[in-house]
Parts: structure tokens; sequence; C-alpha cells
């Protein structure tokens, strides 16, 4: 049994799919990640022992440049990603019996599995993102809301048209290629009538959030079996446990004195500080000692060890921080973020800062608030329920799914 995990996105998207190939290979099958071309990101897969078929640009060339990209920049990679799909991850595919899409919406993943007659399944990783009565689909900053809106269906129609005029020529011109008909709407069509939501059911309930009958299958970690960095150790058995703060692959165009507002919140705080260096780069801002700048490490291990931890809310360092029952403060910037900063401070278990761009007080008082001991007790009870059964569950339906198309 062989299948093909797709992804183009950030870290948050390609480690739960190495956690799942892991898995799978665990099962008795073979499994390979079509990922974005970036060095950490094929590290990753080569650490789980998972091959790699590199598909699309880097990530990393796309979102840290010196400018935020435009929207011509927007079309030309979403004409890119799916020529890949059509291209490269084709290739790849050849001898799989299922394939799995993730990712930045994954157009021409789908014709890849139908020309193959194999099993095709759209997974995501919250369920922001999806047809929603409850959630608004993320807009450009300024955008008006229809006038006379009664509820948010108005808007998800005008999501599906921006998805259709993003990828449907190239989508349609390459399916016209193939003999098949055009495609009308591309994100329902990408995402089939089941979807598959990668998220813990605590943190990320989504009944009632969407029209969709999602299958939940639980958050998808990857085991890392490596230790802390020595260096990392010392700190931490120095002192009381510290603050973690990290961006992951945030670029913080809109912060560039982040080190320097995190260090002094943290230390407004009477703690000690653990910087992760990410995509914005935070450096040391002074040698007074009570900070240290870490790399890429395993912040399962990690976040276990600190007081709080303070990031970005991507999906994955949000149920790694709830799994290791770290209070955190989220500073959301985009896509699924603000909702997870709300669901943290729903629960209990950390808080929501106010806004992208923290300054050093508004960063202590969101602290004050996760370092208190009620927030502490919460994030201990919370971790107690997170699943971490997820890739097993997912892995399980996939190879089913295969099996019933063999057997049919």
């Amino acid at each position: 049994m062989r299948v093909l995990l797709s992804t183009w996105g950030s870290r948050g998207d390609v480690e739960p799919l190495a956690g799942l190939a892991a898995r799978l290979r665990e099962l008795g099958a073979e499994a390979v990640v079509c990922a974005p071309p970036d060095e950490e990101f094929a590290a990753v897969l080569a650490r789980a022992g998972v091959p790699m078929a590199p598909v699309g640009p880097s990530v990393r060339s796309v979102v840290t440049g010196a400018k935020a990209p435009t929207t011509e920049d927007a079309f030309r990679l979403a004409a890119e990603l799916v020529a890949s799909r059509f291209g490269a991850l084709a290739e790849a595919a050849k001898g799989c019996d299922a394939i799995l899409a993730t990712g930045l919406m994954p157009a021409g993943v789908r014709e890849v599995a139908e020309g193959l007659g194999v099993p095709y399944v759209f997974a995501c990783f919250h369920p922001f993102g999806l047809p929603s009565p409850r959630f608004l689909p993320q807009r450009r900053p300024g955008t008006p809301s229809p006038a006379g809106e009664t509820d948010n269906r108005v808007l998800w129609r005008q999501d599906a048209e921006r998805v259709d005029a993003l990828y449907g020529e190239a989508l349609n011109t390459h399916r016209a290629a193939l003999g098949l008909a055009p495609v009308t709407n591309v994100r329902d069509h990408v995402y089939t009538a089941r979807p598959w939501l990668a998220a813990d059911p605590v943190l990320g309930p989504w009944q009632d959030a969407t029209d969709y009958d999602l299958v939940q299958t639980g958050a998808w970690f990857l085991p890392d079996e490596r230790p802390l960095p020595p260096e990392l150790e010392a700190f931490l058995a120095a002192g009381e446990p510290p603050v973690y703060v990290g961006f992951g692959s945030m670029a913080m165009r809109t912060a560039p004195d982040l080190a320097r507002v995190a260090v002094e919140a943290v230390r407004a705080r009477g703690r000690r500080v653990l910087l992760g260096s990410g995509w914005a780069g935070l450096a040391a801002v002074d040698d007074r000692g009570d900070h240290l700048v870490v790399g890429e490490v395993d912040h399962r291990a990690l976040f276990g060890r600190v007081a709080a931890v303070v990031h970005h809310g991507g999906a994955g360092t949000t149920a790694k921080a709830a799994l290791a029952g770290a209070p955190q403060v989220i500073v959301p910037q985009i896509v699924d973020q603000p909702h997870w900063a709300a669901r943290v401070a729903e629960l209990g278990i950390g808080a929501a800062h106010d806004g992208p761009v923290p300054t050093a007080a508004s960063l202590s008082a969101a602290l004050a608030a996760a370092l208190s001991p009620a927030t502490a007790r919460r994030a201990r009870e919370v971790a107690a329920t997170i699943r971490t059964d997820g890739t097993t569950t997912a892995a399980r339906l996939l190879l089913e799914a295969a099996d019933r198309r063999r057997s049919g």
C-alpha cells in the first residue's frame, strides 16, 4: 500500500503530514510527502524517515521577502502551484493507492487522484476556513461587508469567487488538456462534500461551525525523540521556568523590535525568557543573561518545562502547548490564528492578545493573566483531555478507503 500526502504551506502544514506518514509506515504502508522545497521542511521529513517530493517554490522565499506578497504575487503563485500538482505531484503519485491534500488551496490534487482511480481526501487543521454561519472568511483589510448582510453566507460566496479568480483559470486549463469539463466552484471541488478535520475536539470543536459534515480525527503530532540541546538544558536548570516567546513561520514585519518588546514584557513579570528565533529572526537584546535564543527544538519536550508560551497561534503550536499543559498568550497574525486565540481564552488556558503588534505593556498585561495560578491549573486540566491518537485514526481511515477502492 502506498499513500501520497500533499501540502504547500508553513512548517505547521508540513510537520503534521510527517507525523501521519510515520504512522502509516508503522501500519505497514509506504508514504511519500509532497511539500515545499524549504531546507527545514526537508529536515523534518528526513528525521521522520519520510521520503519527500518537492512541489512548488520555497515558502520562506515567498513570505520573508523585504515586502509582503502583493495581489499579483498571489496570482502567480496560484498558477505555479496548480502547474506543480499536474507535474511533479502527478509524477510522485504514480503507483499510489490514496492521496490526501492539505495546505494552501490544493487545487489540482483531486484531478491527480481521480486520474489514478484512487481515493482523494482533503484535510484541514482548523474549521475556521470552511464555509460557516459563524466564522467570517478572511478579507482584505478595509473591505466592507455587503449592504444588508444578515449572515455570513454572502461573504462565503464572495470567498468562493475569490478562490475561483485565483485558481479557476489555471485549474481549468489543465483539466481541459486532460479532456475534463471545467470546475465552476474551485473551493467546493477541492474541499469535497466530507473534508477531514485534523484538530483536537476540545481545542477545535466544529459542530454548528460549518455546513460540512466533517470527519474529525484529532490533531496529528510527529513523535520527536531528540534531547534538548545542552545549552538549553543548562538554562532551564539555572532558575525558575522561563517564558517561551516564538512566532514560528511568521515574518512579523510589523513588529521589527519584537525581541526587545518580548524581553521587556517578560522581565516585567519577573521571569526569564526563551526566544525562539524562527522566521522573525528573534535575537538577544543585551548581555544580562536572563534570556536565551533557541533554534528549532522539540516543542513538546520544551513546553512542559516553561511557565508560559507566547506565540502566533498556529494550529500546531496551540495544540502542542495545550498538550504540554503550558499557559498560552496568543498574538494572532493571520487566517485561523485569531480564532485559536479566542478559543484559548474561552477555555481559560491562556490569554488572547488584542491585535497583532504587541507593546511591552500590552504583552506584559496578557502575561499577567496567563501566569496566574488559576490559568496554570486550568491548563493542566485541559492537557489531560487532549487526544494523541489523531495520526492513528487518520492512517487507518486512509488505508480502509484504499482497501475499499481496491476490492470494489
